[in-house]
C-alpha cells in the first residue's frame, strides 16, 4: 500500500511539472546562477534547494498523517479515516480539473495558506541574495510553504492516510514527481513548459489524475 501511494504520487508530481514551473521556475533559474558564473555552483545550489523543498514536503506528511491519526481515535476512528479519504478523492478530482485547465477552483485552496505563508515568506527571504550554495537547502525548506494546490491536495492525500510514514512517502513520491522538471533551467524550462501547456498532455495529465481520484472515491465509499 505504501509503495503503492509512493508511486501514484510520484505521478501525480510528474503530471503536475507544468504547474511547478510557473510557480517556482523564476527562484529556481536565480539560484542556478546565484552564486558565480560556475555552473557546478548554480546547479549544486539548484539541487540543493529542492532536496529542502522535497524535505518540507516529507515531514508535513509526516506531521500531519501522524496527528490525523490521533484525532480520528477522537473523532470515531476508521469511520472518520473513510470520509477523509473521500474528501482527499475529491481533492484530487479537482487537481485534475487544476491541471487541464478546466476549472480553477483549487486557486481558493492557495488563497486560503496566504495567512501561514506571510509568517513564512521573511524567513525565506532571509536566504536571499544566496550567499552559499549550501544555504539553498534552507531556502528550498521554507519555499516549500508557499502556497500551493498541487501540494495542498497531496497533503491532503497523505493526511487521510493516517499514518505518519505512508503520509512522508506521499509527499516524498510528489516532492521527487517534480525533481526533474525543477532542475531544468533557463531555455531547457520554457521548452519543457511549452510541451507541457499543450492541450494534449494537459488533457491527458487531468484525465490520469481524475481516474485516480475516482479510483480513491471508489475504494473509500465501499468501506461505508
Amino acid at each position: 500500500m505504501i509503495i503503492n501511494d509512493f508511486f501514484s504520487a510520484f505521478l501525480v508530481g510528474l503530471l503536475g511539472a507544468g504547474h511547478c514551473i510557473g510557480m517556482c521556475s523564476g527562484i529556481a533559474s536565480a539560484l542556478s546562477f546565484s552564486i558565480n558564473p560556475q555552473q557546478k555552483n548554480g546547479l549544486l545550489s539548484l539541487l540543493l534547494y529542492n532536496l529542502g523543498r522535497i524535505s518540507s514536503y516529507s515531514i508535513a506528511g509526516f506531521v500531519f498523517a501522524a496527528s490525523s491519526s490521533l484525532l480520528l481515535v477522537w473523532m470515531g476512528g476508521k469511520e472518520s479515516l473513510i470520509y477523509l479519504r473521500i474528501f482527499a478523492g475529491i481533492m484530487m478530482l479537482l487537481l485534475a480539473f487544476y491541471i487541464a485547465r478546466i476549472w480553477n477552483g483549487l486557486l481558493f485552496v492557495e488563497r486560503s495558506g496566504q495567512l501561514l505563508w506571510k509568517f513564512i515568506k521573511p524567513i525565506a527571504q532571509y536566504f536571499l541574495p544566496l550567499k552559499h550554495p549550501l544555504l539553498a537547502f534552507p531556502l528550498g525548506f521554507f519555499w516549500g510553504w508557499l502556497p500551493c494546490g498541487l501540494v495542498y491536495s497531496n497533503l491532503i492525500w497523505a493526511i487521510s492516510t493516517g499514518d505518519g510514514i505512508n503520509g512522508l512517502m506521499i509527499m516524498l513520491g510528489f516532492g521527487l514527481g517534480t525533481l526533474p522538471a525543477m532542475m531544468l533551467v533557463g531555455s531547457l524550462s520554457h521548452k519543457l513548459k511549452k510541451l507541457l501547456n499543450k492541450q494534449w498532455f494537459r488533457y491527458g495529465s487531468g484525465l490520469v489524475l481524475a481516474l485516480f481520484a475516482l479510483q480513491t472515491l471508489s475504494v473509500a465509499i465501499d468501506q461505508i
